[in-house]
Parts: C-alpha cells; sequence; structure tokens
C-alpha cells in the first residue's frame, strides 16, 4: 500500500509560482512512477509531468517550459515548480503514485488558482 498527500496549493496572480509537494508513505521501494495531474471541474483529468524511478522526466506541451518536476528520495517527496503561471492552469492537482505492478494510488488534491 502506497499514501500519497499534496500540498502547496494556493491563490497566486498571473505571471507568478507555486511549489506542488507531493509526499508519499507506505511501501516507497514499489514505487516506479510519480506523475502530477489536474483537474478542472466538469472537464477530464489532464495529465501533467511523470517522474520515474530512474529520474526521466516529461510533461505536457502545454506547461513544458514553465513546469518542472523533481524529487527529493531522502524525503520521499517529489515537487511540481510551477512558473510563469496563466489563468487556465487554475485547477486541482493531484499527484499519482503507480509501482512496478501497476497499482496506482492518488492523493486528494490540492487547489491552484490563478487569478488577479
Amino acid at each position: 500500500q502506497v499514501q500519497v498527500v499534496e500540498s502547496g496549493g494556493g491563490l497566486v496572480q498571473p505571471g507568478g509560482s507555486l511549489r506542488l509537494s507531493c509526499t508519499a508513505s507506505g511501501d516507497i521501494p514499489s514505487i516506479s512512477v510519480m506523475e502530477w495531474f489536474r483537474q478542472i471541474p466538469g472537464k477530464e483529468r489532464e495529465w501533467v509531468a511523470i517522474i520515474t524511478d530512474g529520474g526521466n522526466t516529461n510533461s505536457a506541451d502545454s506547461v513544458k517550459g514553465r513546469f518542472t518536476i523533481s524529487r527529493n528520495n531522502a524525503k520521499n517527496t517529489v515537487y511540481l515548480q510551477m512558473n510563469s503561471l496563466k489563468p487556465e492552469d487554475t485547477a486541482v492537482y493531484y499527484c499519482r503514485a503507480q509501482t512496478a505492478s501497476g497499482r496506482k494510488y492518488w492523493g486528494q488534491g490540492t487547489q491552484v488558482t490563478i487569478s488577479e
């Protein structure tokens, strides 16, 4: 079993920055991939970024160059650094851990609001 908890959301003006954190607990060695998704009410959940246990990363075109995913293994934490934020980045951001066996564990989400 794996548990993930997101934090760091909030209200930021356009052009600002936020750093989201996702801390995992439980069967940490089983985690092979950590990802960030986001969801606007009434829309499908959108994939944002991924980091593998090997340290490989990738992100969606809509955030590439603005968002950076990274991790601190000592703290079992993955980060999403979000810069140059736009109103369209407003969403609930979710972290997901996936194990090598394919099991997926979601966090409860953290609200990010970009507004004047």
